[in-house]
């Protein structure tokens, strides 16, 4: 019970900031809750899809630049499936917000596992500080990452279908690429530069806040 509180209020707090940046044409609570609750559901898939490409690739490395392009790749096609083809998907900066939604849900219930060790007995500091890296860095990069792929949607909203897909396509491809070079530089780094990497998400923060503003200024007049 500890570590699903301990999951879920970091990214329901970070769900409520980004949710302010579509106030003035806010999405309906009940489609925002789908695309949280699908990206919680999406963990159930991705785990066992990850521990299948483990069997088969040798190095670590390879493992976790793997282990991205899956999560990318299934946060992309369950949001797909179960929310962007809805008529409420009205305006470029909705695809951002449902993907960032589906992402935090997805980050609220993988916190939730890795909070479950430490919680098991290895003492409460740790979990103080297992829980502070997850709500930084691993929170904030799936909120990028998808973020990322619903930019490209959001640029290409107006277009033909099949452009709209190539878009997506090439966005899925950029944020799995970052999400694989935070994971290994996580691996690689020493403790004083992890400092460096999360503040890195930091200021891809800040970019995407000034992404925002641009995508919430087109139209189809523009397009």
């Amino acid at each position: 019970m500890a570590a699903t509180a301990g999951g879920a209020f970091p990214a329901l707090a970070w769900l409520w900031f980004w949710l302010r940046e579509d106030s003035k044409h806010p999405e309906p609570r009940q489609l925002i809750a789908l695309a949280f609750f699908m990206g919680m559901v999406s963990v159930v898939f991705a785990i066992p899809l990850q521990k299948g490409a483990a069997a088969f690739i040798t190095t670590s490395s390879m493992v976790f630049v793997a282990w991205s392009f899956i999560e990318e790749i299934l946060k992309y096609v369950v949001a797909r499936a179960t929310i962007l083809w809805r008529k409420d998907v009205d305006e470029p900066i909705d695809v951002v917000i449902y993907m960032i939604a589906l992402a935090l849900g997805f980050a609220a219930a993988e916190n939730a596992l890795f909070l479950l060790s430490p919680l098991g007995g290895d003492g409460f500091w740790n979990t103080l500080l297992t829980g502070n890296l997850r709500f930084v860095g691993a929170t904030l990069l799936h909120v990028l990452s998808s973020a990322v792929v619903g930019v490209f949607i959001a640029i290409s909203f107006y277009k033909r279908p099949r452009t709209r897909l190539l878009y997506a396509i090439v966005g899925v491809i950029v944020a799995a690429t970052m999400h694989s070079g935070f994971n290994l530089f996580i691996i690689q780094s020493s403790d004083q530069n992890l400092f460096r990497t999360f503040a890195g998400v930091w200021v891809g923060v800040v970019v995407l806040l000034c992404v925002l503003e641009y995508i919430k200024r087109i139209h189809r007049c523009r397009i």
